[in-house]
This record gives C-alpha cells, sequence and structure tokens, in this order.
C-alpha cells in the first residue's frame, strides 16, 4: 500500500488545501503505480504544535517563519 505523511506547522493549511495534498499525492502514485495504487493508497497531512519541530538542532515557531523574507532571486 503506497503511504506519504505530511507533517506541517499546525493551521497553516486551509481544509483546501490538505484536500489538494492529499488528491495530488493520490494521483503521483497512481501515475508510479498504475491505477491499482489508487484504492490503496494513504495519504496522511498531519499539524505539529508550534514550537513542537525544528531544523539543524533549533525549535522553529510560526512567529519565527513568518518574521523569515524568502530569497530574492531576481536579477534586476
Amino acid at each position: 500500500m503506497p503511504f506519504a505523511n505530511f507533517k506541517v506547522p499546525e493551521k497553516t493549511l486551509t481544509p483546501q488545501q490538505k484536500e489538494e495534498i492529499v488528491t495530488r499525492t493520490t494521483e503521483l502514485y497512481v501515475e508510479i503505480y498504475g491505477e491499482r495504487a489508487r484504492n490503496n493508497t494513504m495519504v496522511l497531512v498531519e499539524e505539529v504544535a508550534d514550537g513542537g519541530w525544528g531544523i539543524s538542532g533549533n525549535v522553529l515557531t510560526l512567529a519565527m517563519l513568518s518574521e523569515a523574507s524568502p530569497t530574492d532571486t531576481s536579477n534586476t
């Protein structure tokens, strides 16, 4: 049975975005394994409580992520 587990910060996705993750992930498995995978694919979207995860040994929060600005990759 194909299985995908997405862990995301709590309250960062709408119900529609979660549905899109489930739908698109299922379609990806069907593309790879064929139609037989559709009825057996399990996709789990888990919301992790704020401060319950980290990167490089540092605990991250939504406030910290909100402060981070994306890198400007334009050549202007």
